[in-house]
């Protein structure tokens, strides 16, 4: 038996469950309430653009009808040109809106799209989609929400916790080369560029099995490597780099006065960038590695826009407190800004004005930046 061209339509096992759907009797739903129903579907299904358009569409046809399912009956040209997509795209979504359950097609005999109205003018029912299943389905999509937040966290802190080893491991390696360049670090070369290749960036994927592990065990195996090295300053003197004449004075350098030590003259050596890549792992939003105090101060200028601050509070951050403390008290607030907006508190409304008034608390030694790092890092390992 060959089906007509009007009227036939191949049956779907998703359209006979979603049909066995229903909200308690007697419910009325408002357009507000099975938009909102919609949204939430939306997110939990994760929806392509295109799907949400046409969903979106189907809801604004739902008129408040005191029924008992929620039936709208729009023709595909009234969705096309309302979507702005061919006839053909929406007959497609409208076959996988049904396959998720989240549509049924009330067919008429003809295969059209109406109402049926009684003697008095009024809509009595219709042939169409049946939208009950988006509103019945609210509790679900609440729980599919709420996995999905928990399933972002923990992503985010596992991906968090790959930055602190990767960033970690490439400390070591670089002290090793830096205090004894004669090593052989091949081994932790060759695993750390293998390792690189397997770390995806900071994204919705989730990571590779066993690669966390992976970095944490070479993270133990290259700081262990320097600890070794260095005999851990029990059996042998560290290689001293200094070839410089025994007989000049260690402060030969130094001022003669200490008063005239200006704040940005002051090393910047306690702001290694370790401890601000441990303490602020947003500084990932530069997009290239951290290795040494250049970067951080690269990082720094880059990340200046992303608060919102205007160059004068870099110039005035530069001259106060040196290139690289003006990085680390951009890369500082940054990361308060997104751990505030993260908890939804929203207690920093300006993190350009903020940023301006933390270097003047620095500049004139209320707050301490190195303190604050540590603490920063302290809370987000415990």
């Amino acid at each position: 038996m060959q089906l007509a061209s009007t009227g036939g339509r191949q049956l779907r096992h998703a359209a006979l469950a979603a049909r066995k759907l229903a909200f308690e009797a007697g419910r009325t739903v408002t357009r507000k309430e099975l938009s909102a129903a919609a949204r939430d579907a939306e997110k939990a299904l994760e929806l392509r653009p295109a799907q949400r358009l046409v969903l979106s569409e189907l809801v604004a046809c739902w008129g408040e009808q005191n029924w008992e399912r929620l039936l709208v009956w729009p023709s595909n040209d009234h969705l096309a040109s309302r979507t702005g997509l061919t006839e053909r795209s929406i007959r497609r979504i409208l076959g996988q809106l049904t396959d998720l359950k989240l549509i049924v097609a009330k067919d008429s005999p003809n295969g059209k799209r109406f109402a049926m109205r009684d003697l008095a003018g009024d809509i009595i029912d219709a042939y169409g989609f049946d939208l009950t299943p988006i509103y019945a389905r609210r509790g679900e999509w609440t729980s599919m929400l709420a996995e999905q937040k928990i399933m972002r966290e923990i992503r985010k802190r596992a991906y968090d916790e790959v930055t602190v080893a990767r960033r970690a491991t490439e400390e070591a390696i670089s002290a090793l080369a830096q205090h004894f360049p004669a090593l052989d670090r091949s081994d932790l070369d060759d695993r750390y560029k293998t390792l690189m290749s397997r770390t995806p960036v900071r994204s919705t994927t989730d990571l590779p099995i066993g690669l966390l592990q992976n970095w944490k065990d070479l993270r133990n195996l290259a700081e262990e490597a320097f600890y070794q090295t260095g005999n851990g300053g029990l059996r042998v003197q560290h290689k001293e780099t200094n070839n410089g004449s025994p007989s000049e004075s260690c402060t030969k350098s130094f001022p003669k006065k200490a008063e005239a030590v200006l704040p940005k003259e002051r090393p910047a050596e306690h702001l290694s960038p370790a401890l601000i890549v441990e303490a602020c792992p947003t500084i990932a939003d530069y997009g290239r590695p951290i290795h040494n105090t250049d970067d951080i101060v690269g990082a720094g200028r880059y990340l200046r826009a992303s608060l919102g601050a205007h160059e004068s509070a870099w110039n005035e951050a530069v001259a106060d407190l040196g290139p690289v403390g003006a990085a680390a008290a951009v890369i500082y607030v940054l990361q308060l800004y997104d751990d505030d907006v993260s908890s939804g508190s929203q207690r920093i409304r300006n993190p350009g004005g903020y940023f301006r008034a933390l270097v003047r608390m620095v500049k004139a030694g209320k707050l301490n930046l190195e303190v604050e790092l540590l603490a920063m890092r302290r809370r987000r390992m415990s």
